[in-house]
């Protein structure tokens, strides 16, 4: 056997099992990282933006951002760790590069970075969503009306502005 087909056995051997979510550059994640203390282990909430991404198979590495207590954080966590819980998307921002170094320099609001749209893909599965929640509230419409007769939505008053 090579060395090349032990290193890819291994390299497989070490991946995640389970997927994370797409995220890139910009976007602003929440991992939640186990956390030991002694025999105890707890989840602990990390959140910040996202400002580099390397990929490199098993060991791939990502690095959040974040400002706490007016000190900048930053932290590198393996994708393939077993201590990486969940990442959760809070949002998805819009970038031209793929290394946000510069971000360090820069607080407050200087340090924003703009959302961007999501794909087509997302767009769709947020559209699908959106009409299941439609039908689903239809239904629920439909089903207190058969069980307690008509009822009409009240419309919210207007305030009049006085001239």
């Amino acid at each position: 056997m090579s060395a090349t087909r032990i290193l890819e056995s291994i390299d497989k051997a070490t991946r995640r099992t389970a997927s994370l979510p797409e995220f890139r550059p910009g976007d602003s994640i929440k991992v939640w990282a186990k956390i030991r203390e002694g025999e105890k282990t707890r989840l602990q909430a990390f959140e910040g933006v996202c400002i580099r991404r390397v990929q490199k198979g098993a060991r791939s590495t990502f690095t959040v951002r974040k400002i706490s207590y007016g000190v900048g954080v930053e932290r590198i966590f393996p994708i393939n760790s077993p201590n990486i819980d969940k990442i959760e998307i809070l949002s998805r921002g819009r970038v031209h590069q793929s290394r946000l170094y510069y971000l360090r320099d820069l607080s407050g609001k200087a340090a924003r970075i703009k959302e961007r749209e999501g794909t087509e893909s997302e767009r769709a599965t947020d559209a699908a969503i959106a009409e299941e929640n439609k039908a689903a509230a239809a239904a629920a419409v439909a089903a207190a009306t058969a069980e307690g007769g008509e009822k009409k939505e009240k419309k919210p008053k207007k305030d009049k502005k006085k001239k």
